[in-house]
């Protein structure tokens, strides 16, 4: 695992849009085939969004030739609704960039068959040639996408049911009403997310210190799904200073001296 720690929220983004770009850049020197950009939903990503679309503006990238593959999305919610991922992605990152509207794929949280839909959404991620790179964010729990605590580590896209704590930490998302927010989701496994060439995590705030404790130092486990990044032969974990509140020391030093050497962005 690669540990990049920033000062700021605000860096954070800087370091995971320019990162995103630069393998997008890197891919299309070798081949003229898309490159398949896995994405997250949620507070954490809005930032690194915002950096993608600054770099847009700026000429400096084109998501003409990128697939996108979003994580989750929830039962049961209409797609034009305010809070539906669908709603979410066109507001804040797809209505913004020059990416092809029939190159994003959005898990379909009313299809008459749940099972089925999921069951097309790997297949269509394999159609494409798999995921290059899967950005994602984690829970105060570890969770990864909706795969809450002891959520298989090898799991698929599925239908998966919410835990009490996820309810109760989007409901800020529905005017603090917990009653509004569904029960259930449709969301990509954790062994989806493993598949992807590389995996991008994000955490910010000290409400994500304890995850990335136990995502860092931790043993790999089913409880802090967040741990299969340990094993991802290409799986960075990019947080700020808030977030590494918890981390040792000596695992804080250990990680800012690799980086201050590393040459591989």
């Amino acid at each position: 695992m690669r540990l990049i720690i920033e000062s700021t929220p605000e860096r954070v983004a800087r370091w995971t849009a320019r990162y995103i770009v630069e393998q997008i850049r890197q891919k299309e020197k070798y081949t003229a085939s898309p490159f398949v950009l896995g994405l997250p939903t949620g507070s954490t990503p809005l930032e690194t969004y915002r950096e993608l679309i600054r770099l847009h503006r700026a000429g400096e990238v084109s998501f003409s030739n990128v697939v996108t593959f979003n994580m989750d999305e929830y039962v049961g919610l209409p797609e034009e609704h305010p809070q539906s991922y669908h709603t979410f992605m066109r507001e804040n990152f797809f209505a913004h960039v020059d990416i092809r509207p029939e190159n994003t794929h959005l898990l379909d949280g009313n299809a008459e068959d749940l099972a089925k839909e999921c069951a097309d959404y790997e297949a269509r991620i394999a159609e494409c040639g798999g995921i290059d790179l899967f950005l994602g964010g984690v829970g105060e729990d570890g969770h990864i996408a909706f795969n809450e605590p002891f959520s298989s580590l090898s799991s698929r896209t599925r239908i998966k049911t919410l835990t009490q704590d996820t309810v109760a930490a989007n409901a800020r998302f529905f005017g603090g009403d917990e009653s509004l927010v569904p029960r259930t989701a449709l969301t990509v496994g954790v062994g989806t997310v493993l598949a992807a060439r590389k995996v991008v995590i994000l955490a910010t705030g000290h409400r994500k210190a304890r995850a990335v404790r136990h995502g860092v130092e931790g043993p790999y486990n089913h409880q802090w799904t967040v741990s299969a990044l340990q094993v991802h032969p290409n799986g960075i974990l990019v947080c700020d200073d808030a977030a590494a509140d918890e981390l040792r020391v000596a695992t804080y030093r250990y990680f800012k001296d690799i980086e201050r050497n590393n040459l591989l962005d």
